[in-house]
């Protein structure tokens, strides 16, 4: 039997999942919580949320950023800060949060297909779904790749409309030497616990002026603008001071974290670089990374399809993800749409049948991540023995 499938069939073997969070040593946490305690302020615009506020705004190179206690909160509160209505162009290759923020705002999705290389909307065919009734365009940078931003934010000035990117992913992503948030009118961050950089649950509305902040502090407190006076439907998304604390202590740490995920990435690059059927994930150039994901897509060369390798994953404790399957148009809630017709969305059908997320984050072992890659090579293997 060839070694590398015997090796496989160690029931001592652990449970290896695709993403875990990173967490800095407790002791370090220790004082943060002491200091909450002391200050008996738990939430509400405490000390460590200004603080994390100020910290990230360096740390991401933007200058108006206000936090949330989650990131789909915030994109609620995005569209509601713009005054969003009517229809809105999105993606359908993403996390269905995407697509719920505009539902909670009583806006109608229009779901445009995506481009081949990047998974990201595909811009040539935004113009065309543009209607009267369009508002808005919603792009996400999918596994953290940017987006064109500067055709997206053309089209949108041409036709008048706004641009609220979801960068979910994109934490510490830069463009051509420029923070990926700061193009359009705004963007949302998830800071939750399968992120890069995590509060445990958390997000944050990246946007161009103090006056918009002050409008998106408002609405993520009620809308109360003091004690007595509420001038907008606002709901609660504040962040607590522990989330911010921990998101303080996470800074500290970001670059052992992309360190060790960029080890990581390498590593799989090197072992599938001249698979047939694997077809890596590509960044543009010009474009930093952060290595929030591991997308890989199997296509008909591989000897067994996409599904079929999940599941011999998963036997051998190994939880991939198939990030985005189905896709959002595809959920009872959204399939009666005219925009969610298959073959209106030809390239995201298939992608959605192809990708497989493989395990990332800094604890993953390296004798783990070689399990993972023996899995997916055996594969191989046994077809070549057949």
């Amino acid at each position: 039997m060839n070694t590398r499938v015997s090796a496989l069939a160690d029931p001592k073997q652990g449970f290896i999942p695709v993403t875990q969070p990173y967490l800095p040593p407790l002791a370090e946490f220790t004082p943060y919580l002491e200091e909450i305690w002391r200050r008996k302020w738990v939430t509400n615009n405490g000390v460590f949320h200004q603080q994390l506020e100020e910290a990230l705004c360096d740390y991401l190179g933007v200058e108006h950023l206000s936090l949330f206690s989650n990131g789909t909160l915030a994109l609620i509160t995005a569209l509601q800060a713009l005054k969003i209505t009517g229809e809105v162009i999105t993606t359908p290759f993403s996390f269905v949060a995407t697509t719920h923020a505009l539902h909670w705002n009583g806006i109608k999705p229009v779901f445009v297909d995506i481009d081949q290389t990047s998974m990201n909307l595909d811009v040539t065919k935004i113009e065309a779904a543009i209607t009267p009734q369009t508002t808005a365009i919603l792009p996400v940078h999918v596994y953290a790749n940017p987006c064109d931003v500067g055709a997206i934010d053309t089209l949108a000035d041409t036709y008048g409309l706004r641009v609220i990117y979801d960068a979910a992913h994109a934490f510490g992503v830069r463009v051509r030497e420029r923070s990926v948030l700061e193009f359009g009118d705004m963007s949302v961050l998830s800071f939750h616990g399968t992120k890069v950089f995590n509060t445990f649950e958390g997000g944050a509305i990246v946007c161009r002026d103090a006056k918009t902040k002050r409008r998106i502090d408002n609405l993520k407190n009620f809308g109360f603008i003091d004690e007595t006076t509420v001038v907008a439907p606002g709901i609660n998304g504040k962040m607590n001071e522990v989330q911010a604390a921990f998101g303080l202590l996470q800074l500290q740490h970001m670059e052992h974290v992309i360190a060790q995920r960029a080890r990581i990435d390498a590593c799989y690059r090197e072992a599938f670089a001249n698979v047939p059927g694997i077809v890596l994930h590509e960044v543009a150039p010009d474009c930093s990374r952060n290595f929030a994901y591991f997308p890989v897509r199997i296509t008909r060369e591989f000897p067994v399809d996409r599904d079929s390798l999940y599941e011999k994953l998963r036997k051998h404790q190994v939880a991939a993800r198939r990030y985005f399957f189905p896709l959002i148009s595809e959920f009872p809630t959204y399939r009666g749409l005219p925009s969610s017709a298959p073959s209106n969305l030809p390239v995201a059908t298939e992608a959605s049948r192809q990708v497989l997320c493989l395990p990332i984050y800094p604890g993953l072992e390296a004798h783990d991540q070689q399990r993972i890659i023996d899995v997916v090579l055996s594969c191989v293997d046994e077809d070549r023995a057949h």
